[in-house]
């Protein structure tokens, strides 16, 4: 058998004079590596321990807080044609200064005595409307009248009705006296004609009694005729009584009828007087839109329509306005995960473009160049991009921002977060954790309330 502890090079061969094998071999150089290697390691330790600011970036731009003192474009309330400019880009106009004057293209407004016109129709209907309420007047008076006529007319046929009753209550006194006179002389021409048979009356006392029972006869007849007369008389008086009632009626359903006639044509002349009134304050508005006037006081910077002669439409662009006075404001947009760290009054740190910045983002008490900034408003929908949309503002307490700045400028910003360890961002980024949603502060109070 083949003895293997004696197979060995040592006793035949140098190693020493290999390098490799002199490289392995330890000395004080590779002592002092092992110890850098070890304090690298020691500071990288510690290095973990530091404090870091969780914050999350997002870009956006330079915006104004309120949205009157954003850019504005200034619109052509009518149509027309453009006959003047007063401006041009660059240009600084106050408030109600004439930008431009617009000439009228639709043949209905292009009457130069149209307001003059419409104020004469206006007149015209508004003397219809007083002639009308004359009219009513009129009717009314009339229907006053026929009232006060008919009550005479009825206290005058009442009375001629009373007095139909008394003739007839008189005629029929005076019929039954005759009755009684007529039965008196018939008993007497028989005692006269008894006496006469007896020979004891002549003949002449006999035919005067015969005469009297006449007349008492006659006088009886024309006391029943006189009688019938008086009814009749008190019935056609009472007929008349009856007529004018209703002859009364009659003629007022007629005034009422013309005075309803007389407030309907009214009320439609007033109508029309109203359409016409509100036809020419809408005229007189218009006239004053042929002039087009700044909104607000600011710099035109743009005019989208040009030219002399050309025509605009109804609620066209002219000239774009940035407002002299402005709130600046960054408009920033957040991501939906990010958007439950983002609360009312959070601070933000901004690199403005064109500000050159050195940025230590887990550290921002040594970056330089950046500018603080506090959340003011946060929207409660999605924008198109679907992010959530912030307002920022300049921190008060920070050093102001550039006045250089300007609307559109854009801004990249950090959103400063809780203080961490950098071991346990590091932990949190290789995991893709959120940030911590809650501060150091209300973690405590959590746990007290535990």
């Amino acid at each position: 058998m083949l003895n293997i502890s004696n197979n060995s090079v040592k006793d035949r061969i140098d190693p020493y004079s290999f390098d490799s094998y002199r490289q392995t071999i330890p000395h004080d150089e590779s002592r002092k590596r092992v110890r850098i290697l070890w304090y690298c390691l020691l500071v990288a330790f510690v290095l973990l321990f530091l404090p870091w600011t969780q914050n999350f970036r997002s870009r956006g731009m330079v915006t104004a807080l309120k949205p009157e003192h954003r850019p504005q474009t200034v619109h052509s309330i009518i149509p027309g044609r453009i006959e003047k400019w007063y401006v041009q880009e660059g240009d600084f106009v106050n408030k109600g200064d004439t930008i431009l004057f617009i000439s009228e293209i639709k043949d209905e407004y292009m009457d130069p005595e149209l307001l003059l016109r419409t104020q004469r129709q206006v007149e015209a209907k508004a003397m219809a409307v007083l002639s009308y309420e004359e009219k009513v007047k009129a009717q009314a008076n009339q229907i006053n009248a026929l009232a006060d006529n008919n009550i005479l007319r009825k206290e005058q046929a009442e009375n001629r009705l009373v007095q139909a009753k008394l003739g007839v209550e008189s005629d029929s006194i005076v019929l039954e006296a005759e009755k009684l006179n007529l039965s008196v002389a018939m008993v007497q021409l028989e005692r006269m004609e008894m006496l006469y048979n007896q020979g004891l009356k002549s003949l002449t006392e006999f035919e005067q009694r015969k005469i009297k029972y006449q007349e008492a006869l006659a006088k009886k007849i024309s006391a029943e005729n006189k009688l019938l007369s008086s009814k009749n008389a008190q019935i056609t008086a009472q007929i008349e009584l009856n007529a004018i009632d209703n002859d009364f009626r009659d003629k007022l359903a007629k005034a009422n009828a013309d005075r309803y006639t007389a407030l309907s044509d009214q009320y439609d002349a007033e109508a029309t007087v109203t359409k016409l009134e509100n036809q020419l304050s809408n005229y007189t508005v218009r006239s004053g839109m042929y002039y087009v006037l700044a909104p607000q006081s600011g710099y035109i910077t743009k005019a989208i329509q040009v030219g002399l002669g050309e025509t605009i439409k109804e609620g066209a662009e002219i000239v774009s306005i940035m407002p002299e006075d402005y709130s600046l404001a960054v408009e920033l947009y957040v991501a939906p995960i990010d958007l439950p760290l983002v609360k009312l009054g959070n601070k933000i740190r901004f690199i403005f473009d064109g500000w050159p910045a050195i940025v230590f983002s887990g550290w921002p008490q040594l970056s330089n160049g950046t500018f603080g900034g506090q959340v003011y408003a946060i929207d409660n929908f999605t924008s198109a991009n679907n992010m959530y949309r912030i307002l920022v503002v300049p921190d008060p307490d920070e050093e102001a921002w550039p006045e250089a700045l300007r609307l559109g400028s854009g801004a990249d910003g950090i959103a400063l977060l809780n203080d961490v360890p950098i071991w346990y961002e590091i932990w949190r980024q290789m995991n893709g954790f959120p940030a911590d949603f809650y501060t150091l502060k209300e973690v405590k109070e959590i746990s007290a309330k535990k």
